[in-house]
């Protein structure tokens, strides 16, 4: 094990050239599928550390560095960026209009380089294979889609476990596992429904669908008040409703998006039938004269932890950092796409969460009792993950992450 122990002792040199990627990285923000410079400067930063690179998916990058017999371990980043202007004040903010590392993905790419770089330069405290993937358009769900329609699978060695982290709002360097449900399902939906248009001073001559609309927005609630069984998790947002142009002029459609959020597959499904019934239901109730339309989009995977995979990954982890440092994360609302990879490979996975807030600014939020309205949470235009401790406890967890696999104790 001495072996596995001394690989940190140079993590504190690297840790300036590591904070200098990330603020590189967030200075420059690209959105998803179009990360052209931020894929090219982590090919230059893998290839340098002397990973064999792949790019899959577009702006995907994949490293693949062998070291010996033993097991193959896959450890993915996103790397996109949101369509948020920046509000943060920091010296190193966005200088893309409109464009910011909102959710931290610039933090997971200097975590992971940083992994790489002592996984490379210490090569005799393990064995087997590393690959660190670089995935692209997390936040639209398509660019792990992208990266397995391009092959993934047929390019790369097969590995025997993932694993991907994300930096959240909490107390910064504790880090949250679970078993089973982590982060929930997402299910994105754009719905049709047809009226017959007409003026606005003769209402009896039209099928408003603004009517129709707004009885399907209140029926609708009724999916998680009364048939979902109390205790069991489902949310549905109706987050827009759009139709007609003019206060005089009824219009011939509306059309509403919705988000749906569960954690168990059959209650997916019933919420999505659901949704279907109730709205033929009053479309056929108004005298619609067309049936609507249904189109999914931007549709997220369950994130479920291998309960054995979590178990192993939290032991190591329990035993590197002190105590109290390693918790059980509650299952989050959010949705991710990484589960789409290990899925492609038939592979288990673990997915944890490492805090990031400012220390000082969350313990006084804590102790007013101001965590929720006080801390920007990700997506938010002062989202701002902590450069310390958040750079350096991220990066041990992908590097001990990955030692409870190819370490040499994890092998005798």
């Amino acid at each position: 094990m001495t072996a596995e122990l001394e690989i940190f002792d140079s993590l504190q040199d690297q840790l300036p050239w590591q904070s200098d990627l990330y603020q590189h990285f967030h200075r420059h923000p690209e959105l998803g599928l179009a990360e052209h410079e931020t894929s090219a400067r982590i090919a230059t930063e893998l290839g340098a550390l002397g990973y064999e690179i792949h790019k899959i998916g577009g702006t995907g990058i994949v490293g693949v560095l062998a070291n010996g017999q033993g097991p193959v371990v896959l450890a993915r980043a996103d790397i996109d960026a949101l369509p948020v202007t920046e509000n943060t004040g920091l010296d190193y903010a966005s200088e893309v209009d409109g464009v910011m590392h909102a959710c931290g993905h610039d933090m997971h790419i200097a975590t992971l380089l940083g992994a790489a770089r002592l996984l490379s330069e210490h090569q005799d405290a393990w064995t087997g294979t590393h690959i660190a993937l670089f995935q692209p358009a997390e936040e639209t769900a398509a660019g792990a889609k992208a990266m397995v329609a391009d092959g993934l699978v047929e390019k790369i060695p097969k590995p025997d476990v993932a694993l991907a982290q994300h930096v959240m709002p909490v107390e910064p360097g504790k880090i949250g596992t679970t078993a089973g449900p982590i982060l929930s399902a997402g299910d994105s939906l754009r719905i049709t429904v047809y009226g017959r248009g007409a003026h606005g001073s003769m209402p009896h001559n039209s099928v408003d669908p603004v009517v129709l609309a707004s009885s399907i927005v209140l029926k609708l609630q009724t999916i998680v008040s009364r048939e979902t069984r109390p205790g069991q998790f489902a949310v549905l947002t109706v987050g827009a409703v759009n139709a007609g142009s003019a206060a005089n002029i009824i219009p011939d459609r509306a059309q509403l998006l919705l988000n749906i959020r569960t954690y168990d597959p059959a209650l997916r499904q019933h919420v999505i039938d659901s949704i279907q019934r109730i709205v033929r239901g009053e479309c056929a109730a108004a005298g619609s004269p067309q049936e609507p339309d249904f189109e999914f989009y931007d549709q997220f995977p369950l994130t479920s932890n291998d309960a054995a995979v979590n178990e192993k990954v939290t032991k190591a982890f329990e035993q590197h950092f002190p105590d109290g440092q390693v918790y059980h994360a509650d299952p989050a609302t959010a949705s991710e796409d990484f589960s789409t990879i290990p899925d492609a490979f038939g592979i288990p996975y673990v997915y944890w969460t490492v805090g990031c807030a400012d220390p000082e600014t969350y313990q006084a939020a804590l102790a007013e009792g101001t965590v929720a309205s006080k801390i920007p949470a990700n997506h938010s235009p002062f989202f701002a993950p902590v450069i310390n401790p958040t750079l350096e406890t991220a990066t041990r967890t992908q590097v001990v992450a990955a030692l409870a696999y190819l370490g040499h104790g994890a092998q005798d």
